[in-house]
């Protein structure tokens, strides 16, 4: 479920440093509300490492796929010839 509501799960953090930097941030971006702080944080971090935009970067056109070649199909499922 992708940012719907439900009964929440507790999660517990005990580290010291954890718990003063979440109150620290909630105080000063949530007014202290720190459950949407951590939230805030959540979202933030699966934004960053979020895949966009080309996979090649500067390099656009440098990698071209055969026509019969299905990037997409699985390749553990690919049946090896046997050894003999």
């Amino acid at each position: 479920m992708a940012y719907g509501y439900r009964m929440a799960n507790v999660i517990t953090i005990n580290r010291p440093d954890v718990v003063a930097q979440i109150e620290e941030a909630a105080e000063k971006l949530t007014g202290g509300y720190k459950t949407e702080v951590v939230v805030l944080a959540m979202r933030r971090l699966l934004e960053e490492t979020a895949r966009t935009g080309s996979l090649f970067g500067a390099h656009a056109g440098s990698v071209h796929v055969g026509r019969e070649v299905n990037l997409a199909a699985p390749v553990l499922d690919v049946e090896r010839p046997a050894r003999y």
